[in-house]
């Protein structure tokens, strides 16, 4: 039973992490933004079907995210060694790594510590929140764009950022394939969204459906996660 239930919630975690796509609806006015479902593949085959699935979209669901805090404690219980089972009756690699935080750029503890600021650390590898109205990069007006602090990936263009009110960086869409969106449920009876980096699987903040068009959306970042690159003269 707990490996089920940690197949259930890891599986449940993993379908829910989905990059963002804007998808204009029929009214002409009104653009809609939804995020594409896109499970980490459980088997290689599943990684060429990559075109039919990015034709079927859905608006985000909440009720996966109720299942995240048994998943930890079931991923505890039932795999002490950390592995993943290759016949995929418990989950794959692909899913450990978005449960551990391990993208295609990685680093140890120690490593992350050693190259990071350490309140960038607290951020980006602790999912900590800075004060609003603490980061300089709330107030950036120059054409560029913002990298992760991290790892360097860019992320999001100057043109997309906007003036939410809330004293943290705010934009209305990410650059295609930088960040991607996993079930937050550390806030009892508050499941949120919160973004990543894609690259190196750190943390930049949570996603709000109160944005400005043409999205929608307001990626509210943390701006120690990030740097500022500006556009060369």
């Amino acid at each position: 039973p707990t490996h089920a239930l940690a197949a259930m919630s890891a599986r449940s975690f993993a379908s829910t992490a989905r990059p963002h796509v804007a998808v204009r609806s029929k009214a002409p006015s009104r653009t809609v933004a939804v995020r594409r479902l896109a499970a980490i593949p459980c088997t290689a085959s599943a990684s060429s079907s990559s075109e039919d699935d990015a034709r079927h979209v859905t608006k985000r669901g909440r009720r996966p995210l109720i299942v995240l805090p048994l998943a930890g404690a079931a991923l505890a219980a039932s795999a002490p060694s950390g592995d993943a089972k290759a016949n995929g009756e418990f989950v794959t690699d692909a899913q450990l790594a978005v449960l551990e935080r391990r993208g295609p750029i990685a680093f140890t503890e120690d490593e992350w510590k050693n190259k990071l600021e350490p309140f960038s650390y607290k951020v980006l590898r602790k999912e900590a929140t800075e004060r609003p109205f603490s980061s300089e990069l709330n107030s950036e007006k120059r054409t560029g764009r913002f990298v992760c602090a991290g790892c360097g990936t860019p992320l999001f263009d100057s043109k997309a950022k906007y003036d939410s009110g809330t004293g943290w960086p705010s934009f209305y869409e990410p650059l295609a394939g930088a960040v991607m969106e996993v079930p937050d449920y550390s806030i009892m009876f508050l499941p949120r969204s919160e973004v990543r980096c894609t690259a190196c699987q750190g943390h930049l903040g949570h996603v709000f459906e109160d944005g400005p068009p043409p999205t929608g959306l307001r990626y509210c970042m943390n701006g120690a996660a990030m740097k500022f690159e500006p556009a060369s003269a």
